[in-house]
Order: C-alpha cells, then sequence, then structure tokens
C-alpha cells in the first residue's frame, strides 16, 4: 500500500470522451467571433490529475468563449485509465512521455507507441493554436511554476497573466521536444505563445485550486472569457511580484547511480558556487553560481537520459 497521501483523486471523464473533433477527448468551443485560437491540455502526463479536475470544472460552469475559439483536451488518458491509488505515480504514461514527442522527426518517424500515437492525433490541434496552456503538477512539494520553454516572449506573457511567483526560462530537455516547444510556439520571431503551468504536488488539493486559477486568468487574458467573471472565479491570491529563475545547466542522469549529495527540495537554493550537488559514477555536478535555484529535483524517475534537476539563478 502507498504512504502518499492522496488529497485528490482522479475525476471520471468518460463522459468527455467523445467530443466534436475526431480525436477522442479533445472539445472545441466556436465563439463565431474573431479572436485567437486558443488550446488549454490537461493529462499530458496521466498522474498529474490537476489539470482533468480544472477541466472538470470548467465543464460544469457551461463555459462558452467571448471570442475566438477554446480547445479543450485530456491528452494522455491511456495512461490516466491506468491510475492505481496503491502507486500513483506509474500512471505517467504508458509507454514513453509525451511530452518530449513534439519533433517533426519523431512525429513523422518510424516510431510507435501509446504517446506518439496519441501526438500524432492532436498534432493538427497543437499546430492550429496560437495560444497554448498545458497544465502540470510536480513530484516533489514545491511551490507553482510556470515553465516558459527557451523563450522570453512566454515570460512576457507570463508577466501580464500575473500568475504564479516564480517563473522559468529553461534549456528544454535532451530526451525529446516539449509541446510548448513545438514550431512556432518556441520560435522567439513567432507571435504564438504558450505556457506550462507546474501547480504544485501531484496529490495536494492546492494543485486543483492553482489550476482552475490559473485557468480562468488565461481565459481573461487571451479575450476569451469576461475580466469579472475570471476575477470572480479566482482561487488563489495574485502574488506582489513575479521572479524568473534561468536555468544554465540541465542535470541528465546516465545511469541508474545517479544520486544527490545535497539536501534538495523543489525550489530549494544551494547558497555557494561549487557546491558539489550531484553525481553520477565519476562525475560530479556543482553548483555554478551562488544562490543556484533548483528546479524540479527528482529521484522518482532515475534512469539514462531523464532530466533529474534543473540548475538555475534568479534574474529578478
Amino acid at each position: 500500500m502507498t504512504s502518499i497521501r492522496l488529497e485528490i483523486l482522479p475525476p471520471d471523464i468518460s463522459c468527455w470522451r467523445r467530443g466534436n473533433h475526431e480525436a477522442d477527448y479533445v472539445h472545441v468551443l466556436d465563439s463565431g467571433r474573431p479572436g485567437p485560437r486558443v488550446l488549454v491540455q490537461a493529462l499530458t502526463h496521466g498522474n498529474e490529475i490537476c489539470g482533468a479536475l480544472a477541466l472538470e470544472w470548467l465543464f460544469a460552469q457551461s463555459f462558452a468563449p467571448r471570442a475566438g475559439q477554446l480547445t479543450l483536451v485530456f491528452a494522455n488518458v491511456a495512461a490516466f485509465e491506468s491510475f492505481d491509488p496503491d502507486a500513483p505515480h506509474r500512471s505517467r504514461y504508458v509507454d514513453e512521455d509525451l511530452n518530449r514527442v513534439w519533433a517533426d522527426e519523431v512525429l513523422f518517424g518510424p516510431r510507435d507507441s501509446s504517446e506518439l500515437r496519441r501526438a500524432r492525433e492532436l498534432r493538427a490541434v497543437v499546430d492550429g493554436a496560437d495560444i497554448v496552456l498545458d497544465i502540470h503538477s510536480m513530484h516533489e512539494d514545491c511551490r507553482p511554476l510556470m515553465v516558459c520553454g527557451r523563450v522570453d516572449k512566454n515570460a512576457d506573457y507570463a508577466r501580464r497573466l500575473g500568475v504564479p511567483a516564480d517563473l522559468l526560462i529553461d534549456t528544454g530537455h535532451p530526451a525529446g521536444v516539449r509541446m510548448i516547444e513545438r514550431g512556432g510556439l518556441g520560435d522567439p520571431a513567432s507571435a504564438r505563445r504558450a505556457l506550462l503551468i507546474e501547480c504544485g504536488q501531484h496529490w495536494a488539493s492546492s494543485s486543483r485550486a492553482v489550476a482552475i486559477d490559473t485557468l480562468v486568468r488565461f481565459l481573461a487574458l487571451t479575450g476569451l472569457a469576461d475580466t469579472d467573471w475570471a476575477r470572480h472565479h479566482q482561487q488563489v491570491p495574485t502574488p506582489a511580484g513575479q521572479r524568473l529563475i534561468r536555468v544554465t545547466e540541465a542535470v541528465v542522469a546516465q545511469s541508474a547511480d545517479f544520486r544527490f549529495l545535497v539536501p534538495v527540495s523543489g525550489l530549494g537554493v544551494v547558497a555557494r558556487k561549487g557546491t558539489p550537488i550531484a553525481q553520477d559514477g565519476d562525475h560530479i555536478w556543482h553548483a555554478p553560481c551562488d544562490d543556484t535555484v533548483l528546479v524540479m529535483p527528482s529521484l522518482e524517475h532515475v534512469r539514462p537520459g531523464n532530466t533529474q534537476v534543473r540548475l538555475g539563478r534568479f534574474e529578478d
């Protein structure tokens, strides 16, 4: 039996299997008026259920966009349906990480997996979106974090959103391309925008509140929702300010022997430059600067090629 306390549980999403799109669990809400094409995706990882709870909440509001088009996606349903409360982390994916398969050479290549088949179903939806919100949660306890990909334009958009307090520009993942990096979403010259919200720890009830709060603010920012409606449904206080963390290095496991050399916590800080942080065989990673920020450290998914932590610094 698991010792993990589950404050939230997966919702029954079976009633949303058939939407108005050829792919299952895809719903397109068209206002019939000019405006951006907006995509909100939940369950990129099957065990990150706060996004599904946020979409469940939005459906219960009978929400209709006031402009543009809103597409709502439950992504990795196959993994989600394998959820076991006694082993809740195992439903992250079926065969591989759905958030590492978005490069053209992968999507149009010869490989096959449950996640690749789903990504191929969703590719046109992603490529047709002007603005994207991808809703996630984290393995470790951590305050919410907005992942802006590699480009400053997305951090600028997150500042307009106003939440959460911590924003991240990173270096991507060696294992593959994320959805928010695909095509124009990750091109600094493109007007398209994409944000990935990490709402907190997977099973914390606060992750649901953060997911709903981010969603309603996002819908107002895109112009699809009325600002008064969004303000009425906000779930968490607006932070007094926001800080940007810029990743300088991704720490990638080379073997299953990877281990941390310091106590780690989400957005924890290593005070002194040069402090040994992690080791894998003979290779040791050191803090690259004073006050190095540990971004989403994890020992749950240790395997060669997996990013175990990202090292960053506060810029503002």
